[in-house]
């Protein structure tokens, strides 16, 4: 199949691998920003077959992880609100907020449901006058191109009963406070490729010149994957700092402009608190004030939730790169997907589902084969 096969070629990950190991001259420290590709490090091996060379830390790749809990419990008092059906995807359902979760809330008589689309609220609210629906929106920029078409979709025919929590968050400012911590390790980063698909790369060339640091963007594949490390590798073995795209099928320098344009539309930069990271100034976006009327926390007035987070889920640490998921306590114990403890642990992009699922040695039997042997 084109463009699916060929860079999931084992033969030529394991040439370019063998190109990483003898271009490194010391183990270099590389952190990948985005949950799909965490999940294809682990699920074809490639962590494992560079772990001599090279340590792949994960970063805050999932935007269901980061959300904090006061959205979600914010979320939670809208679906328990008479009148309200709260939507959001379906990944988002099973987060842990400082009591219960959207699905517990909806076990308990909450007007919860999963969509697929942000647009599937919207018909949602045109075929339920007598309701009012409010979309949970979450993602990286990758998703909000689609919240804000729904918005202007609201608008444009006049549904009165829809409105929005905006929950979205931004990838390069979380990149930045990393690099900014006196804890960091990070020495290259792996863009994330969806999210450059939209917004493009060319702002990322001042955080390079700044801190010093190479980042590729890089697909989800095995070859791709392999691509972006070796390209980390050859311009931190040269001293060079640029950025550089891995991912030109589906990338371009400016990304999508249209898709671009829809998000400028509709949304504007504001600090948001990541769930774990604590406040990420300009690290999330907020309805325009020309959208306000969509806006669901000022249609329903409602009192400040406190933020509070899980104490024994150490997923801000996971998520910074400072300890890896089986180094928390509760992992694979206390903590499962069965009964999570933190969002990485439940979100199917979350860094501890995939240690869960492809480090587990009594589950490895179950999965996919490593493309690495």
């Amino acid at each position: 199949m084109k463009y699916v096969d060929e860079f999931r070629d084992a033969s030529a990950v394991k040439q370019i691998l063998n190109d990483i190991r003898r271009q490194a001259t010391q183990r270099w420290t590389i952190m990948e920003v985005c949950g799909g590709q965490t999940h294809g490090l682990l699920r074809f091996g490639i962590d494992d077959a560079l772990a001599d060379v090279i340590e792949l830390i994960h970063g805050p790749g999932c935007p269901v992880c980061v959300t904090s809990t006061e959205l979600i419990d914010r979320a939670i008092e809208f679906a328990q609100t008479p009148g309200v059906i709260l939507t959001s995807f379906g990944d988002m359902l099973r987060v842990p907020g400082s009591r219960q979760s959207l699905a517990t809330a909806r076990a308990c008589g909450a007007q919860v449901r999963s969509v697929y689309s942000p647009l599937d609220a919207v018909t949602l609210a045109e075929k339920n006058p007598q309701a009012e629906v409010v979309f949970f929106a979450v993602g990286f920029e990758t998703t909000a191109p689609a919240t804000a078409l729904a918005v202007q979709q609201a608008a444009r025919r006049n549904i009165q009963n829809f409105s929005l929590l905006a929950a979205h968050v931004r990838v390069q400012p979380a990149m930045e406070a990393i690099l900014q911590s006196p804890q960091n390790r990070v020495q290259s980063f792996l863009a994330a490729g969806h999210v450059c698909t939209v917004i493009g790369y060319k702002s990322y060339d001042e955080l390079c010149r700044r801190f010093r640091v190479p980042i590729v963007v890089a697909g989800f594949e095995p070859v791709d994957l392999a691509m972006g490390i070796l390209a980390c590798i050859e311009q931190l073995e040269a001293g060079r700092y640029e950025v550089e795209n891995c991912y030109g099928r589906s990338v371009q320098p400016d990304g999508n402009p249209h898709a671009a344009q829809f998000v400028n539309d509709v949304f504007e930069s504001c600090d948001r608190s990541w769930r774990g990271l604590g406040m990420m100034p300009l690290g999330g976006l907020q309805l325009r004030e020309a959208w306000h009327k969509f806006d669901a926390e000022r249609r329903f007035a409602s009192k400040p939730i406190a933020l509070c987070e899980i104490g024994r889920c150490r997923s801000g640490e996971v998520m910074c790169g400072r300890i890896k998921p089986p180094e928390c306590e509760a992992f694979g114990g206390e903590c499962t997907p069965e009964h999570p403890l933190g969002a990485p642990m439940v979100s199917g992009e979350g860094v501890c589902a995939a240690y869960y699922q492809y480090h587990q040695p009594m589950l490895m039997a179950e999965q996919h084969a490593p493309i690495i042997s």
